[in-house]
């Protein structure tokens, strides 16, 4: 008798039906070779810190027990609100302890989902449940259809096949709370603001908050260039000139357009050729959720638990996958599939492309496609209808057996030796597969022009001016993220509405990102992570556009303040350790100590008792007495006010920062004690000029002393 443990009651449900395991008991179901139990996900999370170093009786935080770095992380299991035992936790656990110790399992399966925390999910409840060793075995699904089940508990590997992943997965879950417990904790008590400091979360709202305060912060400028919308044989030809000229450089564009008129411009060739378009690759999770949020508004999250149920369901395959590829063992089972659909009327055929086959563009997972399994649309509602639609419709259009015939013409027109203008156009002749991808390549004629036509010209100068970038939508962020070091294309990728995407040809550079580790977040990561950032009101989607949220900004000029440096290079370079981790080139240790030492330099830079000459102290300090009314003086979020305000309504206080420049807690105390602090230098007044000066009381106020 094995014992199956799903991750979640879904994937029990599914592996029960697949392999007649059907009798229902109380936590699990029994058969004649198989028990299957679930798991709620994680059962188990990381201790707290007071089970490692005490802290306060009151239970609030303080700084007296962190940093905390455990020699070794303990596991509980997981609890409710209020650290409050959860009762269904407890019980389901309970199951899961008295199934793994009966005499009859002889092995123990482990069916977390497939991927890293699905490997750790179900370990974890193995080794804490577990008396007495005995085989542990994993069953791999890329999707939840019978007919791939049957065969993967048919083919079951042992468990060390994958510590690897395991290993992989907990040094991420150890890295991410030893930024999260100590960080949060550590800007909270400075701040007096919740802040929620990960090594993800802060990132991405700070990639959000760079693109909007360049937006916000943006200067236009006028500049020129030179264009000609001139007749030819009844025909209007388009010329723009990549020349640019600045505003202050307006007569040298009127120049240079007088001089290309005067030298005409005249055909050099004209090249007209039949070809058939590509269609677009196959889809990764990060790809569909792009397209969904560009054209339907949809959100990550939506399109992610959308994906996820029509996954349960058994109509498509795994979905946190990041390739756009299939592996070549998977072409069999491709060719089942293209029957399955062939039946349909679908004109499909298998393919043995390496633009769709390509194993060394696969981590773990292959693309996301439709099973073998086709639903009835009685059987799905209307999103999800959508969703599978669009994943159905972009496999059959790789598949599709009828290519897109086009003719693709090119005329190359020049103003002497000067510039040549290249016009390009684009005629489908027969749709193929674009019948059935949302495809929108639209015709677009070029004028009847023949090689030696003289073209007329008539260029004069055009005045623009310099826009702003764009604000993040869900493709551009979305692309960011997945690999932050390339070169911006977002400006492309908007003008093009989509239709830059990358070739099988120019993709290396985004999967060597993935396969080292350049990423931020991961396909099964990224989607909560931003959903969270939304929740803690960091940033809003609206559309499909992403803006930073007044608790956003505070959160990174915070962060920025107290030199936490979580930027897009820092958790890079613990991304690559994780992935090295994987690669076995670096053991969990080894990782979870490079986390330790960004962290303890956070820090050792700056303590409550010891402060560095930028160090905004901790919310709450007392700094002094009132000059106005007697009262205390605090730290308070934005600075230091008096404590009388709500009592009195004493209105006493100094902002944290002035022209730039932080002003510490020692600094107010002189203040407040003598009446005129140090000369703190490093001011900026507005003009962008640094300044030195004095803070001295004045009337109850702080003002510059230049004396």
């Amino acid at each position: 008798m094995k014992l199956i443990i799903a991750e979640k009651p879904s994937l029990a449900r599914n592996i029960a039906a697949a392999l007649g395991v059907s009798l229902r008991r109380d936590g699990y179901l029994e058969g004649k070779d198989y028990i299957v139990t679930w798991a709620f996900g994680h059962l188990f999370s990381l201790a707290d810190i007071e089970d490692y170093q005490p802290g306060r009786e009151d239970g609030k935080w303080s700084m007296d027990n962190i940093p905390c770095f455990p020699q070794e992380f303990r596991f509980s299991l997981r609890r409710g609100e209020n650290k409050a035992p959860d009762a269904g936790v407890e019980k389901q656990f309970a199951t899961i302890r008295t199934l793994c110790n009966r005499p009859d399992i002889e092995a123990i399966v482990n069916a977390g989902d497939a991927d890293r925390e699905g490997e750790i999910i179900v370990r974890l409840c193995i080794s804490h449940a577990l008396a007495a060793e005995k085989p542990l075995l994993r069953l791999w699904l890329p999707d939840q259809t019978p007919e791939t089940i049957r065969a993967a508990a048919a083919d079951l590997k042992p468990e060390e096949e994958y510590e690897s992943l395991a290993n992989e997965g907990f040094a991420r879950t150890y890295i991410d709370w030893l930024y999260g417990v100590n960080l949060t904790r550590y800007a909270t008590l400075k701040t007096g603001s919740l802040l929620r400091v990960g090594r993800v979360i802060v990132p991405i709202v700070k990639a959000i908050y760079d693109r909007d305060m360049a937006i916000k912060n943006f200067t236009p400028e006028i500049y020129y260039t030179i264009a000609s919308r001139a007749e030819t044989n009844g025909e209007v030809v388009e010329l723009n000139s990549k020349l640019r000229f600045s505003k202050e450089q307006q007569a040298r564009a009127v120049k240079a357009a007088e001089f290309y008129n005067s030298v005409g411009a005249k055909v050099v060739s004209v090249k007209n050729k039949k070809d058939s378009l590509s269609p677009g690759k196959l889809f990764s999770l990060t790809k569909l959720q792009n397209l969904l949020g560009r054209k339907h508004k949809m959100s990550m999250q939506e399109s992610l638990e959308i994906v996820q149920r029509l996954y349960e369901k058994g109509y498509l395959t795994y979905p946190r996958t990041n390739s756009e590829y299939l592996a070549t063992a998977e072409k069999g089972k491709m060719k089942d599939i293209l029957a399955n659909i062939a039946k349909l009327g679908y004109p499909v055929a298998l393919k043995e492309s390496k633009t769709i086959f390509d194993d060394s563009k696969i981590e773990s997972h292959s693309a996301l496609t439709p099973t073998y399994h086709i639903p009835d649309k009685k059987q799905l509602d209307e999103k999800e209808a959508l969703v599978y639609s669009t994943v159905f419709r972009r496999f059959v259009a790789v598949f599709c057996s009828e290519p897109c015939v086009c003719v693709k013409s090119e005329i190359k027109i020049a103003v002497d030796k000067w510039e040549e203008f290249t016009l390009r156009g684009t005629v489908i002749l027969e749709k193929g597969w674009m019948k059935y991808d949302d495809a929108t390549t639209k015709d677009k004629v070029l004028p009847k022009l023949e090689k030696g036509d003289e073209v007329n010209v008539d260029f004069k100068p055009v005045e623009k001016e310099t826009t702003p970038p764009r604000h993040y939508t869900i493709e551009t962020l979305n692309n960011y993220l997945k690999n932050p070091f390339k070169e911006d294309k977002a400006a492309a990728t908007e003008n093009a509405k989509g239709q830059g995407e990358d070739t099988p040809e120019n993709d290396a550079e985004d999967y060597r990102a993935i396969f080292e580790g350049l990423e931020l977040g991961t396909e099964a990561t990224r989607t909560g992570i931003i959903d969270n950032a939304r929740k803690s009101k960091y940033i809003q989607l609206e559309k499909d556009v992403y803006t930073i949220l007044p608790g956003g900004i505070f959160l990174i000029e915070s962060l920025l303040r107290l030199h936490i440096s979580m930027d897009k290079y820092k958790t890079s370079e613990l991304g690559q350790a994780l992935k090295k981790v994987y690669r076995q080139e670096m053991t969990v240790g080894d990782s979870v100590a490079l986390a330790e030492q960004e962290i303890r330099a956070v820090f050792e830079r700056t303590s409550a008792t010891a402060e560095a000459d930028d160090d905004i102290g901790l919310f709450g300090e007392e700094v002094g007495t009132c000059p106005l009314c007697g009262g205390t003086v605090r730290r308070t979020t934005f600075g230091y006010g008096c404590s009388n305000y709500k009592e009195n309504g004493c209105r006493f206080s100094v902002n944290m920062t002035i022209c730039g420049r932080v002003i510490t807690p020692a600094s107010v105390r002189r203040l407040l004690a003598e009446g005129i602090t140090q000369k703190i230098t490093g001011f900026v007044g507005k003009s962008g000029k640094a300044f030195d000066a004095s803070l001295r009381l004045q009337d109850g106020r702080a003002v510059f002393d230049f004396s």
